[in-house]
């Protein structure tokens, strides 16, 4: 019983078939396709027409779902002897071959419906009915919605508080401790962050660079990482404090902000800054170790840009929120979480835009961003500090080569077999400038020559990786205003197959 079974299942397939009045969308008439093992039909059913008194026939032709949802049973009962005024005939043999289907039609009634004498005292007394009916409906459905609403705030009150993000986990006390106290989305109250900074105590050291260095720190058993600065990067320390604390900057793909504090005694001076800790550190350490599938590659560039439309939208309101530009994309400032998202960190050369005023709030920073990831404009030096919507076009270049690494160490199968493969992790341009290239390097290659990075051909044989390649080549267009925005990156993924991924998307 079993391998029949198996063979009849390996031959399931859709079908094509032709449909009137039963078309998908309301279609006047037109096909429509079943799902595997599904079948075309064709009904008649016996309609009373009110203008004319009469029954009358009624054909539809449509597409029957597969035998385990009833569809083959719907066809043999539906033809019995005893049924009248209704008939259907079904066939999967071949495409559209329900279009020549005509089953027989058996009338139900020869006569018309009789009509019912109706008093206008039954109407007044069916009204009544009806208005009480309705009456106490409405007053039961007020009293469970009340109840509820009770219900669920006295849990909520007893319970700890949940982050609403993509993934809802609990929060840590030191989460909750910041998601309470900081009303307007600004942070914790600076007496709070220093007395933080006060009880840190640094365990390892994980990471360094030109503005200082990272290490794992734990406050009350819990893991953070803290940030420290050199004297010299003092102008970065107090931007990127400065735009951590924005009010409403707090957001599930931004790096979480908890407490910036300068320590000192006299004789040197130290400048912390406390973050959330993610233990798979950045993009680039991630992408170097890790390969990732479609899915993954997925809720990566999602995320990425989920993070960046928040940053660079600006929020209207009391408070509100100005828009951000951060000038420093690349995967090495891009942190992973647990759950496969970014999260964006290092805003030492982040530019505000306040609308309600005009301006242009630029750091006051030696610090330039990194030539690698460097917009054409940039490198040309043709961008326009005073138009706000320039440094955001120059951000989105920079995704366009985020971009780009991620879908190499995202891995598809081998024409005719069950094997993988992806490209080695890279660096964009790394094959057409040094390690370290100068300026006039970069310039050479993205505004002299025009070169962008190689769109391998096995990218077009996955949806995911497809539509990541044609996102990164509109995000790194020569032409500043016909890149692509991030919001607009956001929702073009986001409808990319959703309920495949680990973590469900919040389409806006």
């Amino acid at each position: 019983m079993a391998p029949k079974s198996r063979k009849k299942k390996a031959h399931a397939r859709t079908l094509t078939c032709y449909c009137e009045g039963s078309c998908p969308n309301n279609v006047i008439n037109g096909t429509c396709e079943t799902r595997p093992g599904g079948f075309c039909f064709s009904a008649v059913e016996e309609v009373y027409d009110e203008i004319t008194g009469t029954y009358e026939e009624e054909r539809t032709y449509g597409c029957m779902p597969p035998e385990e949802n009833g569809g083959f049973l719907m066809c043999k009962v539906a033809s019995v002897p005893h049924l009248h005024g209704k008939n259907i005939d079904c066939c999967n043999n071949v495409d559209m071959c329900n279009s020549n289907l005509y089953p027989a039609f058996t009338p139900k009634l020869t006569t018309p419906a009789p009509e019912l004498p109706v008093s206008s005292q039954s109407v007044h007394y069916l009204a009544m009915i009806a208005s009480m009916i309705i009456c106490v409906s409405v007053f039961i459905v007020i009293v469970v919605v009340v109840c509820l609403t009770y219900r669920r705030r006295e849990k909520l009150r007893k319970q700890p508080r949940l982050i609403s993000s993509m993934c809802n986990s609990q929060l840590s006390p030191l989460s909750q401790m910041v998601e309470q106290s900081s009303g307007s989305g600004s942070g914790l109250p600076l007496l709070v962050q220093r007395t933080i900074a006060k009880q840190i105590q640094m365990v390892r050291l994980v990471g360094k660079g030109r503005y200082g260095e990272v290490w794992l720190a734990k406050w009350r058993d819990e893991k953070v990482a803290v940030k420290t600065f050199f004297t010299t990067e003092e102008a970065s320390w107090f931007r990127e404090t400065e735009i951590y604390q924005t009010v409403l900057m707090r957001h599930e793909n931004i790096l979480g902000f908890i407490a910036a504090d300068i320590k000192g005694n006299g004789s040197w001076t130290q400048m912390l800054l406390i973050t959330d800790y993610h233990e798979n550190g950045s993009l680039h350490d991630y992408l170097s170790t890790s390969v990732i599938n479609p899915q993954k590659l997925q809720l990566l560039a999602y995320s990425l840009a989920a993070g960046l439309a928040h940053l660079h939208d600006e929020i209207f309101g009391t408070p509100g929120k100005p828009a951000i530009a951060h000038r420093d994309i690349k995967s090495k400032n891009i942190l992973v979480k647990r759950n496969g998202q970014c999260a964006i960190a290092d805003f030492g050369l982040a530019v505000k835009y306040i609308s309600e005023l005009d301006e242009i709030h630029i750091a006051q920073n030696t610090r330039v961003g990194t030539r690698r990831y460097m917009a054409p404009e940039v490198l040309s030096e043709t961008l326009n500090p005073q138009q706000f919507e320039e440094f955001k076009r120059a951000d989105m270049y920079s995704v366009g080569l985020v971009l780009w690494e991620m879908a190499r160490r995202c891995y598809t199968s081998k024409p005719g077999s069950k094997a993988t493969t992806c490209e080695d992790y890279a660096l964009p341009y790394h094959d057409v400038v040094p390690s370290d290239p100068t300026f006039d390097d970069m310039h050479a290659v993205v505004c002299v020559k025009g070169i962008r990075p190689p769109i391998p051909s096995r990218w077009q044989e996955d949806d995911v990786l497809a539509t990541v390649a044609k996102i990164m080549q509109e995000c790194w267009h020569q032409n500043p205003t016909v890149r692509l925005t991030a919001l607009r990156v956001k929702k073009t993924l986001g409808r990319l197959e959703p309920e495949y991924m680990d973590c469900p998307m919040k389409i806006v």
